[in-house]
Order: C-alpha cells, then sequence, then structure tokens
C-alpha cells in the first residue's frame, strides 16, 4: 500500500529517496483517483523495493501540489534523485502505469 506523504515529510520521503518514487496526487473527492487507486496498490506490491509508491492529498498539502504545478488529479508523478522524470495526468489503464514505471527504473 502506497504510504500517505505530507508537507512535513515529502522531501524526506520522496525528494531524498534512494530509489525512484511514483508520487499519486490525488484527493478524497476524486472519481478517478479512486478508480486507479487499486491498480496503483496492485503496482506497488509489484515493484516493491524497486520503486517507492507513496499518496499526496492536494486538499490538505496544497503547497506541495502548487510547487510541481498539478492542475488536475489524478496526477502521477515519477520523481528519480529528487527530481521529476515522468508525469501520468487521469486515469489511465495499469500497462500505460508500466509502461512509465519501466522507463523510470
Amino acid at each position: 500500500m502506497p504510504k500517505h506523504v505530507t508537507e512535513k515529510d515529502f522531501q524526506q520521503e520522496v525528494l531524498e529517496s534512494d530509489i525512484p518514487v511514483m508520487v499519486d496526487f490525488w484527493a478524497e473527492w476524486c472519481f478517478p483517483c479512486k478508480a486507479i487507486a487499486p491498480v496503483v496498490d496492485e503496482l506497488s506490491k509489484e515493484y516493491q523495493g524497486k520503486i517507492k509508491f507513496v499518496k499526496v492529498d492536494v486538499d490538505s498539502n496544497n503547497r506541495i501540489a502548487a510547487d510541481y504545478m498539478i492542475m488536475s488529479i489524478p496526477s502521477l508523478l515519477i520523481f528519480k534523485g529528487g527530481k521529476v522524470v515522468d508525469t501520468i495526468r487521469g486515469a489511465v489503464p495499469k500497462d500505460t502505469i508500466q509502461k512509465h514505471i519501466e522507463k523510470a527504473l
């Protein structure tokens, strides 16, 4: 299961991570976010140890969302070495997300 990160631990959990991190920007009221949540959970198990999965609630962490110009959710950003290396917007199929993950590894 992806860990929920906040403005307090984003730096440590994402920017300082030794492995790539996929950040799922979401909100409780977002139906497409809920639609891809099981896919993200599944991928977090499949890629355990290779890429870290975290979730950021844009409503309670709007500074992070603003920093990364998150204008629509769900938005999945892949970080590597503290920098965004890829972005996936919208509720996309599992194989699409996997292709982006494989590219980042």
